[in-house]
């Protein structure tokens, strides 16, 4: 098994931070697209398109309102996993964590790909989605004036 894990703190408050996170359209990290065939719900399937490569498909598996959701891709004889957390820090600050966590029989196969794709990539990704938020959030706090 190999996990990885990243936290960060967003400048939104814990509601925002949800609704941010499971709107899809707000996954943006070109050049991968991200599409969800169904509403964010357990068991509602998503892709993930990269030029060039096979779609890779993934499944919601567990969501606590609110508090966390776990998406998983399955490979041959493994399991890669996504489980994010919304911690309230205050009314204005939430912390986000990201796992990512494979396992299974032929995880080994994939760990060396894995680490490759995400351990040098976590933190900045997560960086950049608190800052994508604290400015969504912004903007629609000035809407909402208007």
């Amino acid at each position: 098994m190999l996990q990885l894990e990243y936290s960060v703190e967003a400048v939104v408050s814990p509601d925002f931070a949800w609704r941010f996170r499971t709107d899809v359209a707000n996954w943006i990290d070109p050049p991968a697209k991200f599409v969800l065939d169904a509403p964010f719900e357990v068991g509602s399937c998503g892709t993930t398109l990269m030029p060039g490569q096979e779609p890779m498909r993934w499944r919601i598996t567990e969501i606590q309102l609110g508090k966390s959701f776990v998406l998983e891709m399955q490979l041959d004889r493994a399991t890669l996993a996504f489980a994010w957390s919304f911690e309230e820090l205050s009314a204005h600050k939430t912390k986000l964590t990201q796992q990512i966590i494979l396992s299974g029989d032929n995880a080994a196969a994939y760990a060396g790909q894995v680490e490759a794709g995400f351990r040098q990539n976590l933190p900045d990704g997560m960086r950049r989605i608190a800052a994508e938020m604290g400015a969504a959030e912004k903007k629609s706090v000035q809407r909402d004036r208007f």
